[in-house]
């Protein structure tokens, strides 16, 4: 299973009136994880082929960053079945290594052409392992 993994800083944009990071921002974090791992690895065939439509999201807010905080993202996909995939995504403080907000997410891939569900082919799939 391949990891995907970036770093960012909490900056003003991100907190709410109640001074740390907006819920809403950490679903934004979740989705930019995503499509940034998507697009680091699908061939330029693949991204003009396919796209991925969100099913559901689950996310558990387990503690909260604040302002200047440097947080860790991490996805991954151990499951891909049919035409989804099951998507994890865990945020951390890199700091403290608090977990800040785990997710769980299902995606569907689409054909751009039918923009109907299709079976995730093996060159997809592969770009997960």
């Amino acid at each position: 299973m391949q990891i995907f993994e970036k770093t960012i800083t909490v900056s003003q944009d991100d907190i709410d009136d109640l001074n740390h990071v907006n819920n809403v921002r950490y679903v934004q974090w979740v989705q930019d994880i995503a499509k940034a791992h998507w697009l680091a690895f699908a061939t330029k065939d693949i991204l003009e082929a396919y796209s991925w439509f969100l099913v559901n999201h689950f996310i558990e807010y387990k503690n909260q960053a604040l302002l200047g905080d440097t947080l860790h993202l991490k996805t991954f996909v151990p499951l891909v079945e049919g035409v989804s995939t099951m998507r994890h995504v865990e945020i951390t403080n890199v700091t403290t290594n608090k977990l800040i907000v785990k997710s769980k997410a299902k995606w569907c891939l689409i054909d751009n052409k039918t923009q109907r569900p299709t079976r995730i082919i093996p060159e997809i799939g592969a770009l997960f392992n």
